[in-house]
């Protein structure tokens, strides 16, 4: 199973590094994470440069589709060639937002029909095309999720493996990561926005 981490330019290296390490945790158990960029090369919002693993057009197999965040995400959403790049299918794929990624998946057509979650310098702007944005830092609704605030990234990771490979891989992943003497407490807070936040479909 194949996981495009899409990273613009002036991408937040906390939304896409976090998912793409977490996930890539897992690669034993054949769910990998891939860099997946629209240029060979992208530079963050903080001057660090990074050569892509995939091309854009890797969203296209990709089995989850990440949605990263960033300070040019309303230039993304106004390039109409870049968003045509992006032919999402959520009848086949798991499709997950970060912060200002929520815009890129309105802009798609993604959201009309759920709330979603973004950081608060984005919302007014995903507001503005029409999608409820909650007051929370993760919500799903069958093959789509976003997260809102940079740490939440640890929350769509937790939702990517938990519906890959189950609640104890992700469990396991967290256990890891989490600060030393504060495992079981920060293992419970992620299973339980993946929860909490997750909304069954009929």
């Amino acid at each position: 199973m194949q996981v495009a981490v899409v990273t613009f330019d002036g991408f937040n290296e906390l939304d896409s590094f976090i998912a793409s390490a977490l996930i890539n945790r897992c690669r034993k158990d054949g769910l990998e994470a891939f860099i997946t960029t629209p240029t060979p090369v992208v530079t963050s919002m903080n001057g660090v440069e990074v050569t892509g693993q995939r091309p854009l057009e890797f969203v296209t197999e990709a089995d989850v589709v990440l949605i990263g965040s960033g300070v040019k995400a309303r230039d993304v959403v106004a390039d109409d060639a870049l968003i045509s790049r992006l032919p999402l299918d959520p009848s086949r794929q798991l499709i997950g937002a970060q912060c200002s990624g929520a815009l890129v998946l309105a802009r798609l057509g993604l959201l009309d029909a759920m709330p979603a979650c973004t950081d608060i310098k984005t919302r007014p702007f995903v507001e503005a095309r029409n999608v409820t944005v909650l007051d929370a830092p993760f919500h799903a609704e069958g093959n789509i999720a976003t997260a809102g605030g940079c740490l939440a990234s640890q929350y769509l990771a937790t939702w990517v493996i938990t519906r890959t490979l189950g609640q104890d891989a992700a469990r396991d992943v967290i256990d890891y990561v989490a600060p030393v003497g504060e495992n079981q407490e920060t293992t419970e807070r992620a299973l339980r926005a993946v929860h909490t936040g997750e909304v069954a479909l009929g």
